[in-house]
């Protein structure tokens, strides 16, 4: 569905924030792409709807390059973003008004520009705050109203760029939620992220740092590589906890390493089979 190629991008002051960039994300894959501060994931997100558009290479979406200025419109209807700040995507004075925003630009008659309002008020459960105004949501609130005005607009393809970075626990791990939902209805999910702990529902994962591709492939395998940590990320503390008891003789089933619940229950299975 998008396909980068040899993606350079240089900041103004001339520092290097992607070098060299080639990826390939299919239609329906969960594709989680993470890094410390300064790797060049949010600047990989800004290309791949063309909110930036690559120095040297192309960003290919169903085939439209992102820098062909005729084609973005087709583009940004295809790919949609979710920020880290959900204030800085609110322009209407109410929530019905804020998702109607996107789907009016698009010239829609009124009956389809409300059964989407509709639509993305109900697959978010925000219907009660359809007339408040976004502003005075709370953090996580916020952040479901910003995705409901990007699934007015249908795109095929939602990315999440930190948008749990400002939450508390519960309201990051609702979002979450949310997006794996997505996906388990055919969107397809680039999910950007610095805490690896959101990464393990991933089919892929890639791990950027200073705007290079350093790793990637499976949560399994990339979750458990040792070198994380030498760049500056933390893997996730089952994840560490399951490879720590490998090393002394007592291997616990990837599969259960995803929940606090499931990795106590295989511990008490091993233990008591011995």
């Amino acid at each position: 569905m998008i396909r980068l190629e040899n993606v350079s991008y240089n900041y103004p002051d001339g520092t290097p924030a992607l070098r060299n960039i080639n990826i390939g994300i299919k239609k329906g894959e969960y594709i989680g792409i993470t890094g410390k501060n300064g790797s060049g994931k949010s600047t990989l997100a800004l290309h791949l709807n063309g909110l930036l558009r690559p120095q040297k290479g192309k960003v290919l979406v169903r085939g439209m390059d992102t820098g062909d200025f005729s084609k973005l419109q087709g583009i940004r209807k295809l790919v949609g973003i979710v920020f880290q700040n959900p204030e800085t995507q609110f322009v209407g004075r109410t929530v019905e008004e804020d998702l109607a925003f996107g789907p009016e630009n698009l010239c829609l008659p009124p009956i389809e520009i409300r059964k989407r309002v509709d639509r993305a008020l109900a697959e978010i459960g925000l219907g009660k705050y359809r007339y408040r105004s976004p502003k005075t949501l709370s953090g996580g609130q916020g952040q479901c109203v910003a995705l409901a005005g990007i699934l007015t607009m249908e795109p095929d393809c939602l990315i999440f760029d930190e948008v749990t970075s400002m939450l508390d626990p519960d309201s990051g791990k609702a979002v979450l939620e949310r997006v794996k939902r997505l996906h388990e209805k055919g969107k397809t999910i680039v999910y950007i992220t610095h805490n690896l702990e959101e990464l393990q529902a991933a089919d892929r994962i890639i791990v950027m740092d200073r705007g290079k591709i350093v790793l990637e492939g499976t949560p399994e395998n990339v979750l458990s590589d040792l070198s994380l940590r030498y760049l500056g990320l933390t893997p996730p503390s089952l994840i560490e906890l399951a490879e720590r008891l490998k090393n002394h003789g007592v291997a616990v089933p990837w599969e259960k390493t995803s929940s606090p619940s499931s990795f106590a229950e295989e511990i008490c299975r091993l233990f008591l089979k011995t």
